[in-house]
């Protein structure tokens, strides 16, 4: 395992790429399937537009997208907290690269199965790590 609580961060930070590479591939290949021309496009169109005229398919990958654009900003800041205070730790590494691990797994699962049981407790799972970095960073920034 890599000894910097920041390793983490870069790897979350370059599956959030790719999953916006995968929402381009897939949103793509749905638009001429359901006949959709881009330069036919009303201006000011967004992605949520999108909704109910691509399959479900093509859409779970950019639901998840705009996840991994929400509640993982709260943990790149977290870590920074942890690295520059001196909480960079085995266990706060531990945490870091479990709740990494559980978002790309979580990724997986909403891309492509989206069964919303099992993806609210690879969620829960990934937040629960969360909740205890963010209060080892607290008590790291506080010591």
């Amino acid at each position: 395992m890599p000894h910097s609580i920041l390793a983490p961060g870069a790897v979350l930070a370059l599956w959030t790429l790719i999953m916006l590479a995968w929402t381009a591939i897939a949103r793509f290949r749905a638009f001429s399937r359901v006949g959709l021309d881009l330069k036919a496009a009303p201006p000011g169109g967004r992605g949520v537009d999108l909704e109910g005229v691509l399959p479900p398919l093509a859409n779970w990958k950019s639901h998840n997208y705009t996840h991994l654009c929400e509640q993982p900003t709260v943990f790149y800041a977290v870590i920074v907290f942890l690295h520059l205070s001196g909480g960079d730790t085995d266990m706060t590494r531990g945490l870091a690269w479990a709740y990494v691990v559980l978002r790309i797994i979580h990724s997986l699962w909403q891309s492509t199965v989206n069964r919303v049981p099992v993806r609210f407790a690879i969620f829960s799972l990934a937040t629960l790590c969360l909740v205890a970095l963010s209060a080892l960073a607290v008590i790291a920034t506080l010591g």
